[in-house]
């Protein structure tokens, strides 16, 4: 299992969120490339990256931010946030960031998700957000009635490399990941699964890790991290 370490952009500064409110941002770190090379050096294998403002505003907005953490680590970087057409997905994989993740656009134009899919192979990262059970777009402003399961059986055949799936009501709150529908979306498909929300404790690892869902590719931890809540060492020699 991978541990995703995040960094959420938000006016160019790193922030994570409560529940998905801008409103309620608390900034952790005003060096975006500063915090890639902490987690680089704490021994982390992959970063994960999203455009907050790019969420709303459906287009990059912290593209400066984003290019200075690809300049400063060597580490493999997921990118979501206000990606939502083929110019966006080619022009930061040519940037280097290894895998793009589309929220909104899975929902609004799938067929342009599975023609990037196609187009390059392993990596593109569906993000399934949900609230309240049911998948959330335009940056978790607006709820559909289609439900994570639903969202990631259009893409079993298009070739994504993972399902993001996000439990918005514990995101950032630090109450436990949502376990349950994790493991229940991971064995509903084929394609791999990335937890993510809530986690607040090296026990929410230890939970997924005690499902036995092999398709849980890893968990991506917030959060809990600027915290200090969780230690590195051990949560990366539980996932080795």
């Amino acid at each position: 299992m991978i541990i995703f370490p995040a960094i959420d952009l938000k006016d160019g500064v790193c922030v994570r969120l409560k529940k998905g409110v801008m409103e309620d941002a608390t900034v952790f770190n005003t060096d975006p490339a500063a915090q890639a090379r902490a987690f680089a050096a704490q021994g982390f294998r992959w970063l994960h990256c999203v455009d907050l403002n790019g969420a709303f505003a459906g287009r990059s907005a912290n593209a400066e931010a984003i290019r200075t953490i690809r300049a400063a680590i060597a580490l493999p970087i997921q990118l979501g946030g206000g990606i939502r057409d083929m110019a966006a997905v080619e022009s930061w994989l040519a940037a280097g960031i290894t895998r793009v993740i589309l929220g909104t656009a899975a929902l609004t134009d799938p067929q342009f998700v599975k023609d990037a899919a196609r187009a390059f192979p392993g990596k593109i990262v569906v993000g399934a957000d949900a609230k309240g059970g049911r998948i959330a777009t335009q940056g978790w402003a607006e709820v559909s009635e289609l439900t994570p399961v639903e969202l990631g059986k259009r893409f079993e055949d298009a070739g994504v490399a993972a399902i993001l799936f996000t439990d918005i009501d514990g995101d950032g709150l630090l109450k436990g990941v949502n376990v349950a529908a994790t493991a229940a979306l991971a064995r509903a498909l084929t394609i791999p699964v990335i937890a993510s929300g809530g986690v607040g404790s090296i026990a929410d690892i230890d939970n997924l890790i005690a499902t036995n869902a092999a398709n849980i590719e890893g968990v991506v931890v917030g959060r809990a991290l600027y915290d200090g809540r969780i230690d590195v060492a051990e949560a990366l020699k539980k996932t080795a």
